[in-house]
């Protein structure tokens, strides 16, 4: 059974950064590399939102409100993707997951304070 484990969330101030990481593991027919993998986040009392996604060929996809300052990223060798964020904004607090082929991590929180 595939697991997600993300880390890296933390308390920042604005425009500080921060760089969050998915490790998958328990891949039986299907390779990790074989696999798109995005980021979404869920600030209380929202719905859970899109962030970012890298495919299985390197191409990334980005939210509008995170294009510029956030970074997808996947180290296949490590089963490993990674989402750099920079210039942190207080919208951005909210708990980040991992999503791959619609399984979830159980999210790392992200804290931007003013």
């Amino acid at each position: 059974q595939v697991q997600l484990v993300e880390s890296g969330g933390g308390l920042v101030q604005a425009g500080g950064s921060l760089r969050l990481s998915c490790a998958a593991s328990g891949f039986t027919f299907v390779t990790f590399k074989d696999y798109a993998m995005s980021w979404f986040r869920q600030a209380p009392g929202l719905k859970r939102d899109f962030v970012a996604r890298i495919t299985s060929g390197y191409d990334t996809y980005y939210a509008d409100s995170v294009k510029g300052r956030f970074t997808i990223s996947r180290d296949n060798a490590k089963n490993t993707a990674n989402l750099q964020m920079n210039s942190l904004k207080p919208d951005d607090t909210a708990v980040y997951y991992c999503n791959l082929d619609n399984v979830w991590g159980q999210g790392t929180q992200v804290t931007v304070s003013s």
